[in-house]
């Protein structure tokens, strides 16, 4: 009999409730494709490196998956709140009958199973289907080979997806039978009666601390945009999130006392049509909703942002990639090395006599030494890179200096600069493709192409003095700006400074810090090519193994490993971020919508007396879409603004490795997203609502 009425219930919540199932499909959905990854990268043809890529980042999206879990728990035992209250005349009846309080809950209970069952048969069918195009996206973001393709079915996803969601609607079980044993009959058969207060705040407090939170907003926004260096330490940073967070919730505390005051103060607008029962339906809700809506807000200026900057990151890494690695090879080797030095990490290093005289000489030199067939190499170019303590940052900042310590405390100024000949560099510049340079004695350039290290620099160089000296001699700057250009291939333009010489500079043997060398793979034949590759990045190549050996410190990056770990670490983020960005959206959505849709049952009596003063259902039906509307976007737009000054914040971090050129598809695809998802709970709510409040 329990079961019976519990199935029932079902189907009578699915009419009413839809976004309820809705919101549980996509959560069992999303979980399950996002956990199958494991299964589907075994069927890409990929490099050992790309794979080990892929099982980092099912790694990674294992640890995300238990704070999605987390996330979802929480909202479904909200949105089941929501549900209980709505059925609490159902359940007073259900008492009246004669039904314990323990019967009462074994009926919620057989309900929780049938619509756990129900939505992880669905989700998880849905699932299954879309991670066969999520295998489609990990091929083209991982740039792999899909010629193998074929239907999967992860079992472990699967397990694992009925694991935690068992444990959110056991949750859930717990929860009712705790809700249901709290209820007293007389509260139960009265609650249609008991709607909400209308919660008027002091209309010139409302206005006051509107403006105030306003004022929070301003000083954060200014922060990290205007003063974004400053925000150099993680209690900074914290301060300023903790400011955003009550600026936030100041902000719809006040909002709906600030809009009756100013509407009001309009007559014309305030007495039109049902914009006064709009606008006290509105107060009502937002008042109530304060924490609830500053939540949504915050989660939405995360998916906004994450999603915008993620997608960016990945665009900006693939367009830098194409000219960031112009040749197969660079090598790099220490110069001159002493008998012993202090490594990075504080650790003496001792050399031995093998590793000091090897450090006097080429690259080229110790590959023929070790017996390394150059012809495997064309188009090889070697030059040497030096370093003086008579030109550190603090020199080449000259009068700009005390103003960038001020702005950029962390820099270590003291750090000796980079010095390249100009002939050495062209001759760089010719086999990467890039523009050659040309100087006078007495002239020097400085190449650099990290957006704030060059603005920095850029500030001394518009200078018409600015100088640097060495052995004695003054350069003055060829232009008043720095120069494009770099010598080590990476994923981005991280190049902070190289300062290019004449020949004729007298830079001083002791001063050679480093040999560079950089070269061409001599083949056609991709497994020749592989071949070439294996002996400068497998450790069991008989030429590493033999510099290792004898502790040769002889280092270097391959165009192959530069690609395929970006491609890998941008997949990663924008693959998290989707991931968290749904989540997030989803759970933003359904609180908004359920609230909403309890609110509209609440309330439906006061649509009946609307319908008894006059008004017609096109007029009332406008004015729940407005209602619905206005309650859908204020923590949309209060969270695009954010999202406005929260990526300008994340471009100056990610300076050099974000284009906000890129950002703009970036984000056209963050709107598609939200627009799609955010669309469908609003309309699913507006005509669920209309069902509701519908004339019987």
């Amino acid at each position: 009999m329990l079961f019976k009425i519990s199935f029932k219930n079902m189907k009578k919540s699915f009419k009413d409730y839809a976004i309820y199932f809705l919101t549980l499909v996509l959560g069992v959905a999303i979980f399950y494709m996002f956990n199958s990854l494991d299964s589907q990268q075994a069927m890409l043809d990929v490099t050992s490196s790309t794979r080990e890529f892929i099982k980092i980042m099912v790694r990674m999206l294992e640890l995300v998956s238990v704070f999605v879990a987390v996330v979802l728990g929480l909202l479904i035992v909200y949105a089941n709140n929501f549900l209980i209250n709505r059925r609490k005349k159902e359940f007073g009846i259900y008492m009246t009958l004669g039904m314990s309080k323990g019967q009462i809950s074994r009926i919620i209970l057989f309900e929780t199973i049938l619509v756990g069952i129900l939505s992880l048969v669905a989700g998880i069918v849905i699932g299954v289907f879309a991670s066969q195009f999520m295998s489609i996206l990990v091929a083209k973001l991982f740039q792999a080979d899909l010629s193998e393709f074929q239907f999967v079915f992860s079992k472990a996803a699967c397990i694992k997806t009925c694991i935690y969601f068992a444990l959110m609607y056991f949750a859930v079980m717990i929860f009712n039978t705790i809700t249901i044993s709290r209820y007293k009959l007389i509260n139960l058969l009265t609650a249609i009666k008991k709607n909400e207060k209308l919660k008027l705040k002091n209309p010139v407090l409302s206005v006051i601390v509107f403006f105030v939170s306003i004022a929070l907003l301003g000083w954060a926004y200014w922060t990290v945009t205007v003063k974004a260096n400053t925000l150099n330490t993680a209690e900074k940073a914290f301060e300023l999130i903790i400011v955003g967070i009550v600026g936030t919730l100041l902000f719809f505390w006040s909002l709906s006392g600030f809009i009756i005051k100013v509407i009001q103060s309009r007559k014309s607008i305030y007495l039109k049509g049902t914009n006064m029962f709009v606008l006290r339906q509105l107060n009502n809700k937002i008042n109530t909703t304060v924490v609830s809506m500053s939540v949504i807000c915050i989660m939405l200026f995360m998916t906004i942002s994450i999603l915008s900057a993620s997608l960016s990151l990945r665009n900006t890494m693939e367009k830098d990639l194409v000219e960031m690695t112009p040749v197969d090879l660079n090598l790099y080797k220490t110069a001159n090395l002493p008998k012993s030095y202090v490594n990075a990490y504080g650790n003496v290093i001792t050399c031995t006599e093998k590793q000091i005289e090897d450090s006097k000489y080429p690259i080229t030199y110790t590959l023929e030494n070790y017996n390394y067939d150059l012809n495997k190499l064309k188009d090889i170019v070697e030059i040497p890179i030096y370093v003086t303590d008579e030109l550190t940052w603090r020199d080449s900042l000259g009068s700009s200096f005390e103003e960038a310590k001020l702005e950029f405390p962390g820099l270590l100024y003291d750090s000796p600069e980079e010095i390249v000949k100009v002939s050495d560099y062209n001759k760089i510049a010719r086999v990467y493709g890039l523009s050659e340079y040309s100087l006078e004695d007495d002239e020097f350039i400085v190449l650099c192409d990290f957006d704030s290290m060059k603005e920095l620099r850029d500030r001394e160089l518009k200078k018409s003095n600015a100088t640097i000296t060495l052995d004695g001699k003054i350069y003055h700057s060829k232009y008043n700006e720095c120069q494009s250009g770099y010598i080590r291939m990476s994923t981005s333009h991280v190049n902070t400074g190289i300062i290019l010489v004449p020949d004729s500079c007298n830079l001083k043997e002791e001063w050679k810090e480093q040999y560079f060398l950089a070269a061409n793979y001599n083949t056609d034949s991709e497994d020749e090519y592989l071949k070439i590759e294996e002996d400068f990045t497998n450790n069991t190549s008989q030429i590493i193994k033999e510099l290792k050996n004898d502790s040769i410190e002889l280092d270097g990056m391959t165009k192959n490993a530069i690609v395929e770990s970006s491609v890998g670490l941008a997949t990663m983020v924008v693959f998290i971020a989707i991931y968290l960005g749904l989540v997030f959206l989803i759970a933003s959505a359904a609180i908004l919508a359920l609230k909403q849709l309890t609110e509209s049952a609440d309330n439906k009596q006061r649509y009946t007396v609307l319908r008894k003063i006059g008004c017609d259902e096109k007029m009332i039906n406008k004015a729940l879409f407005a209602q619905i509307a206005i309650f859908f976007m204020l923590p949309l737009l209060l969270a695009i603004i954010h999202s406005i000054f929260g990526i300008q914040f994340a471009l100056s971090l990610l300076s050099g490795l974000v284009s906000s050129e890129e950002l703009i598809p970036s984000i056209i695809a963050t709107v598609i997203i939200i627009g799609v998802i955010y669309g469908i709970y609003f309309l699913s709510t507006y005509f669920g609502s209309k069902n509701i409040i519908k004339e019987e």
